[in-house]
C-alpha cells in the first residue's frame, strides 16, 4: 500500500510540567521518555489533584475564539463605500440650500437621498449578518469527553479538561481530544482527514521515528479532531488547546486578513472618480452660470448653489447602491436555489472573475469513498463499475462481461476473502449505504456485493480468531469456519509483496498449483502496474486448516498460503467533475488540485479529470517548502498538481496565485483547509462533508459538495457581472444626459430661447424636482430589471476579466459619454422646438410646455437607452423580448411619466404642464434617436471586433 499524506513544516509539540509552548518532538522521543518529562506514570496516569492543578496553570484545552463583532460595527460597515460617502454629501448641501432658500414644506432631496442611504444598508446589513467566527468553530470541533487514565483508575472526564500529562485511553468511535504521543497500540487506525486532507485512515504505530516527519507521516501521534476509526491505544497527552496542531492552524486562520473584492475596489474606484467629476462639474457650472447671469443679489446665489446641487443629484446615480445591494441579493438567492450559499453579496461577482479554481482533492473532486477498480488473479483481470458505497455494479473484462469461469471463480475468492479478512461494516439505511471501519476494508465488501453469490458464499463463514494488521507485518490474517463443509481455514490480506514471501502456490480457476518463479514474477508485475496507475494494492490469500495445526492461531501459521491475486483500490473522480473541469477550461478558468494524497494518486485523479494530461508530475508540500516567492510564483504558473501538503502549503499556494494577478477560488472541507479559503478571493466549503471551521472561514458553501455547482455559479456570477455593467451603462449615460442637459441649458440659455422665455436671472431646463423624479424612478426600474437580466451572450466562451480590466473601461466611457452627449442635444432641441425664438423657428408654446416636453424627451430617451444598454455590440433587437421585467419597468415608467405630465396636483409638485399628442409624437420621435445612433455605434464596434479578431 502507498503511504499518503501530506508534509507539514511544523514539528509536534511536547512541553515539560509548567511550561507552555513549544519544546522537543514527542516523535523523535521514546514514549517512556516523554512520559517521564511530563512527570506521569503510564500505568496509574495523573492523579486528580495533579490534573486540577496543570488545569489551573494552563487554562482549559479550549482554541481561543474570535471577538464577535458588535453590532455598531456592523451597522457602521454598510456605510463604508465612496459613494455612500457622496450621497451623505448631497444630503448635507440639499439641507443646507433648502435652509437657505427659507426652509420651505419638506426637504424632499434630502430625504429622499437619506431614504435611498438607509435602504442599501439595511439590504447589506441583512445579507451579511453572519459575522465569521471560525476560531470559535474550532473550538466548537473538540470532543465533548475523552476516556483518560486517573488514579490508576478510567475516568471520563471533559474534552476541555484534558491536561498535559494525561493518559488517554482510545478506542474505535472516539474522538482525539489533544494532541498526544502513543504509548501502545492495537491495529490502531486514526481518521485525519479532516486535519490533513489524507482519504484513508492511518495506521498508527508507537515507534520512535528516525528523522523529523511530515503531519500526516507521524504514526505515533494522534491529534486534537481527529477520530478512532479502528483498534485501540493508549496515548500521553503532550500539547492542548492553542499548543495542538489544530491551535496552529486557528492561530494561523486567526491571522489571515481578507482583501476586498475585485467589485468592491472596482467601484469604490467609480466611487472616487464620480465624484471628484460631480465637483468639477458643479463649480464650473455654478461659476459660468454666476458670470454669465451677471449674478449679484442674495436670492440669485441661491438660485446658482440650487442649480449646483441639482446637477450633482444629477451626476451622482442615487439609486446605484440599492440597486446593487439588490441584484447581488437576487443573485444570492439564485445560486442558493442551485446549491451554492454565497455570504457575502460581493462574492457573487468575485466567482465570476476567477481565472483559478484551486480545489481540494478528497471529498470535492472525488466521492471520499474506497472503490475497488480492478482485481488481478492468476487467469486475467477484472474490472469493476460502480463507484462508491452503494454495491451497484458488474465485473468486466476488456469492456465486456466476465465469461470465463476460471476468471470469475478467482476473482469471488480474492473478493471473498478479502471481506473475510476485514473488521469494515457496510450498512443500509433509507437507501442510503454507510460504512463503519475503515474505508479500505469497506472497498472490499462493496466489491464483494457486486460479484453475484460472493456475498452468500461469505456469510457461510464465521470467524473464530484472528491475528491483527500492524505496520511491521503489514498484513492480517483471520480464521474461519465454514459448517457446511465442517472445514477451517485462515484468510491473510496485506501488501502484495510480503503476502507473496509467503506463498507457494496460487489459484488457478478451481485449481491449485505450483507458484513457479515466473508466475511470482507476474503477480509482482501486475502489483507494479496497479501501483503505477496510482491504484492501492492488496493481496490476499489463503489456507486450509487441518489437524496438524495448533488451536490458537498465530503468525507462525502464517506459511504455505496459496496466492488469490490483488486488487487495486482507488478514491475514485466525481463522475461530474470531469464535466465541469472541462467547462472551467472553455471558460479561460484553470483548475488545481491540492491533496494531501500521494503524487502519483494525485496526478492520476487530476489526469483523468482532465486537470493535466497523463504523464504530469505532482509538486509535493516539502519541494515547495524549499522555494522562495519568486520560485513559487514561477512553480504556480506551470503546476496544476500539488500533493502532500499541509496547510502552510495552501496558503502559500494561494498567495502565489494572487501575486501572479490571478482571481482565486479555493474549496475544501477539512479544517487544514480553512486558513487558505480565507485568504483566497473566494472560499469554496463543502456543505455535507465540510467542517464547521471550513463553512466559517468560507465566502460561499456548496450545498451539493459538488464541484459542477462551482461552474454553474461561476456561469451565474458571471451574468451578474454583466448584468452590474448593464445598468451601470445605462445608469451613467442617462445621468450624463442629465448632466449635459442642465449644464448646456444654462450656457446655451440665449441660444435656444430659454433666456427669453423667463425673467428670472436664471432659467434652467429641468427643475431639481424633475431630475430627483427620473433617478429615483425612471433610472431606477429599468436599472433594477436589467440587473437580473437573462444571460444575452454566451458568458462562458470568454476568458475571465483580468485585474487591470476595469468594469467601466475606455470603451464604456465612451459609450457613456457619446450616448449622454446625445440625450442632452435631443432634449435641448426639443425645448428649443417649442420655444418661440431661438435656433429654430416656430414654435409658440410657454416655457412650462417646453420645459415638460424636453424632461419627457429626456425620459423617454433613457428608456430607449435601456433597451441599448443590455450589451455594448449586441443590437437592442437581439433577444428584445427574453426580459419581461424591463418591458414591465419600461412601460410603468411610461404609465408614471403621463401621469406627473396630465395629473394636475402632480403638475404643481414637479412643475410640469399637459402635453398634446404632437408634442407627445415629437418627443417621441425625439427620444428614438438615441436608439438609432446607438444601433450605429455598435456596428462600427463589431465591424472593429471583426478585424481584431
Amino acid at each position: 500500500m502507498q503511504a499518503e499524506s501530506p508534509s507539514h513544516s511544523d514539528t509536534g509539540r511536547a512541553t515539560v510540567p509548567g511550561q507552555r509552548g513549544p519544546g522537543p518532538d514527542p516523535s523523535l522521543t521514546d514514549a517512556v521518555a516523554v512520559a517521564e518529562t511530563l512527570d506521569v506514570d503510564p500505568a496509574l496516569g495523573l492523579t486528580s489533584a495533579e490534573a486540577a492543578r496543570r488545569l489551573a496553570a494552563d487554562g482549559p484545552n479550549e482554541l481561543r475564539s474570535a471577538p464577535a463583532v458588535p453590532l455598531w460595527r456592523k451597522v457602521l460597515a454598510q456605510f463604508q463605500d465612496p459613494l455612500i460617502y457622496l450621497l451623505l454629501v448631497a444630503v448635507v448641501i440639499s439641507l443646507v440650500a433648502w435652509v437657505v432658500e427659507g426652509a420651505h414644506g419638506l426637504p424632499i432631496d434630502s430625504i429622499v437621498i437619506t431614504a435611498v442611504v438607509v435602504l442599501n444598508a439595511v439590504l447589506g446589513f441583512v445579507q451579511e449578518n453572519k459575522a465569521e467566527n471560525a476560531v470559535a468553530a474550532l473550538a466548537q470541533m473538540t470532543a465533548a469527553a475523552s476516556t483518560v487514565l486517573r488514579d490508576g483508575e478510567l475516568q471520563s472526564v471533559p474534552s476541555a479538561e484534558l491536561v498535559r500529562g494525561d493518559v488517554l485511553v482510545l478506542g474505535e468511535g472516539d474522538s482525539v481530544g489533544a494532541d498526544a504521543r502513543l504509548l501502545r497500540a492495537s491495529a490502531l487506525r486514526i481518521a485525519e482527514a479532516s486535519l490533513t486532507g489524507e482519504s484513508e485512515a492511518v495506521l498508527k504505530d508507537p515507534a520512535v521515528l528516525p528523522e523529523p516527519a511530515p503531519l500526516g507521516d507521524r504514526l505515533n501521534m494522534v491529534f486534537k479532531g481527529t477520530a478512532v476509526a479502528q483498534g485501540t491505544g493508549r496515548a500521553v497527552v503532550t500539547g492542548t488547546a492553542m499548543d495542538t496542531e489544530m491551535g496552529s492552524i486557528a492561530q494561523m486562520l486567526d491571522a489571515t486578513v481578507e482583501e476586498a473584492s475585485p467589485l468592491e475596489k472596482d467601484l469604490n474606484g467609480v466611487s472616487r472618480l464620480l465624484g471628484l467629476t460631480v465637483i468639477i462639474i458643479a463649480i464650473v457650472v455654478m461659476v459660468v452660470t454666476a458670470v454669465v447671469n451677471q449674478v449679484s443679489t442674495p436670492s440669485e446665489f441661491v438660485t446658482v448653489l440650487l442649480l449646483g446641487v441639482s446637477l450633482a443629484v444629477a451626476a451622482v446615480p442615487e439609486g446605484l447602491p440599492a440597486i446593487l445591494s439588490v441584484v447581488l441579493a437576487i443573485g444570492v438567492q439564485r445560486m442558493a436555489r442551485q446549491n451554492a450559499v454565497v455570504k457575502r453579496l460581493h462574492s457573487v461577482e468575485t466567482l465570476g472573475s476567477a481565472s483559478v479554481i484551486a480545489s481540494d482533492k478528497t471529498g470535492t473532486l472525488t466521492k471520499n469513498e474506497m472503490t475497488v477498480e480492478r482485481v488481478v488473479t492468476a487467469s486475467g483481470r477484472v474490472e469493476l463499475t460502480g463507484v462508491g458505497y452503494a454495491p451497484v455494479g458488474e465485473a468486466l473484462t476488456e469492456g465486456l462481461p466476465v465469461t470465463d469461469p476460471a476468471l470469475l471463480h478467482e476473482a469471488r475468492m480474492v473478493l471473498g476473502g478479502g471481506s473475510l479478512s476485514n473488521d469494515a461494516q457496510l450498512t443500509e439505511t433509507g437507501g442510503t449505504w454507510q460504512i463503519q471501519g475503515d474505508p479500505t476494508e469497506a472497498a472490499f465488501l462493496v466489491a464483494a456485493y457486486k460479484l453475484e453469490g460472493t456475498r452468500d458464499v461469505v456469510a457461510e463463514f464465521q470467524r473464530e480468531a484472528e491475528v491483527p494488521f500492524t505496520s511491521e507485518r503489514k498484513r492480517m490474517t483471520t480464521q474461519q469456519f465454514r459448517a457446511s463443509e465442517d472445514a477451517r481455514g485462515i484468510v491473510t490480506k496485506g501488501a502484495p509483496d510480503v503476502l507473496l514471501g509467503l506463498c507457494n502456490r496460487v489459484q488457478v480457476g478451481e485449481d491449485v498449483i505450483e507458484l513457479t518463479a515466473q508466475r511470482r514474477a507476474q503477480a509482482l508485475a501486475d502489483v507494479e502496474e496497479l501501483s503505477a496507475a496510482a491504484l492501492r494494492t492488496l493481496g490476499v490469500a489463503y489456507r486450509r486448516l487441518d489437524e496438524k495445526d495448533d488451536d490458537i492461531l498465530d503468525e507462525s501459521d502464517e506459511r504455505d498460503l496459496i496466492y488469490l491475486g490483488v486488487v487495486g483500490i482507488i478514491d475514485p473522480p466525481r463522475p461530474e467533475a470531469a464535466v465541469a473541469v472541462a467547462q472551467a477550461h472553455r471558460a479561460g478558468i484553470r483548475t488545481i488540485m491540492i491533496t494531501g494524497d500521494h503524487p502519483s494518486t494525485a496526478a492520476r485523479i487530476a489526469a483523468d479529470l482532465g486537470i493535466v494530461s497523463s504523464g504530469a508530475r505532482a509538486v509535493t508540500g516539502s519541494e515547495l517548502d524549499e522555494l522562495d516567492d519568486e520560485g513559487l510564483r514561477d512553480v504556480t504558473r506551470e503546476v496544476s498538481v500539488y500533493a502532500r501538503v499541509a496547510p502552510k502549503n495552501k496558503n502559500d499556494i494561494v498567495d502565489a496565485l494572487q501575486a501572479d494577478g490571478q482571481v482565486v477560488a479555493m474549496t475544501g472541507d477539512g479544517v487544514n483547509d480553512a486558513p487558505a479559503l480565507k485568504s483566497a478571493d473566494i472560499g469554496i466549503a463543502m456543505g455535507i462533508t465540510g467542517t464547521e471551521v471550513t463553512k466559517e472561514a468560507s465566502k460561499m458553501i456548496l450545498g451539493d459538495d459538488n464541484f459542477a455547482t462551482i461552474v454553474s455559479a461561476v456561469r451565474q456570477g458571471r451574468v451578474i457581472f454583466e448584468n452590474i455593467k448593464k445598468f451601470l451603462r445605462y445608469l451613467l449615460s442617462s445621468n450624463m444626459g442629465e448632466v449635459f442637459t442642465v449644464f448646456g441649458g444654462v450656457v446655451l440659455a440665449g441660444v435656444i430661447g430659454l433666456a427669453d422665455a423667463s425673467t428670472d436671472a436664471v432659467v434652467v431646463p429641468l427643475l431639481a424636482t424633475q431630475i430627483l423624479w427620473i433617478n429615483l424612478v425612471t433610472d431606477s426600474g429599468p436599472a433594477l430589471a436589467m440587473g437580473v437580466d437573462p444571460e444575452v451572450d454566451d458568458v462562458m466562451a470568454r476568458r475571465p476579466r483580468p485585474l487591470t480590466e476595469r468594469i467601466i473601461d475606455s470603451r464604456m466611457w465612451i459609450g457613456i459619454l457619446s450616448i449622454g452627449l446625445v440625450m442632452g442635444l435631443i432634449t435641448l432641441l426639443t425645448i428649443d422646438i417649442f420655444l418661440p425664438g431661438g435656433m429654430i423657428a416656430g414654435g409658440e408654446d410657454s416655457l412650462e410646455v417646453a420645459r415638460t416636453a424636453g424632461f419627457t424627451t429626456l425620459v423617454l430617451a433613457q428608456l430607449f437607452n435601456a433597451f441599448n444598454s443590455r450589451s455594448e455590440t449586441t443590437s437592442a433587437f437581439s433577444h428584445a423580448f427574453t426580459n419581461r421585467w424591463l418591458w414591465g419597468a419600461v412601460l410603468l415608467a411610461i404609465v408614471l411619466q403621463l401621469a406627473i405630465v396630465e395629473i394636475p396636483f402632480l403638475q404643481v409638485a414637479f412643475g410640469t404642464a399637459s402635453l398634446d399628442l404632437a408634442h407627445w409624437l415629437v418627443c417621441l420621435a425625439m427620444a428614438s434617436s438615441v436608439l438609432w445612433f446607438d444601433e450605429i455605434r455598435k456596428v462600427v464596434l463589431r465591424a472593429r471586433d471583426t478585424r481584431k479578431a
